[in-house]
């Protein structure tokens, strides 16, 4: 699972990776990698892949789901469509409650006690969806565990989903990512070192110069 959604993820460039030419995020932090999983829903091909392997994944690792939560706004299409297919019910968790009618955080039926996953496109430091884990948990749901297309696997983010005892499982990471992005020649083998020495310390701008 995690080489095809590897070889779909770089066929769509849905994942940039430049390390001779580094992105800046918003922090300021110098990144050699770039994610854009919206890209997904775009191409039929790659979409039918991700959803058919989430809804694998969460009728394996959760057959007791009740409901599906997509986070705002990535995960929306994707918690609806495996939804779908697996025949489950689903809403979505807002940033921050509405400021207007009935000022929902949480859209969709939810009743107390029902067992969710929670429907990610990406993580990275893990904070914007503990953020939607704390919301269910507050509506008084039995959050299961998270799934998402991609993650990292940066230590802060490792740290943060341990803490909120919640466990993430991505169909894809930055280690198997980068195997196949070496195999098939988007990059080279030395920049696959430069780049792991990044995601373990993104303070640490080394890479840059090498």
């Amino acid at each position: 699972m995690k080489e095809t959604i590897a070889k779909d993820l770089l066929k769509i460039s849905a994942v940039f990776l430049r390390p001779d030419e580094p992105f800046t995020w918003a922090s300021g932090i110098k990144s050699p990698i770039y994610c854009d999983n919206r890209l997904t829903l775009s191409d039929v091909a790659v979409r039918n892949d991700v959803e058919n392997a989430f809804a694998k994944l969460i009728e394996e690792k959760y057959p007791e789901a009740e409901v599906l939560m997509g986070t705002s706004t990535a995960g929306i299409a994707h918690a609806a469509i495996s939804a779908h297919l697996l025949g489950l019910p689903m809403g979505y968790v807002r940033s921050s409650n509405k400021d207007h009618g009935r000022q929902n955080r949480i859209e969709g039926k939810l009743e107390k006690g029902e067992k969710v996953v929670v429907v990610e496109d990406l993580i990275s430091t893990g904070g914007s969806v503990i953020e939607v884990v704390d919301a269910l948990r507050q509506a008084e749901a039995e959050v299961l565990g998270i799934v998402s297309i991609f993650t990292y696997g940066m230590k802060k983010g490792i740290e943060r989903l341990k803490e909120a005892n919640v466990e993430n499982t991505s169909l894809c990471d930055l280690d198997a990512l980068l195997k196949t992005a070496v195999e098939e020649n988007y990059i080279r083998p030395e920049d696959e070192k430069r780049i792991l020495v990044f995601r373990d310390d993104p303070s640490d701008e080394s890479w840059i110069k090498r």
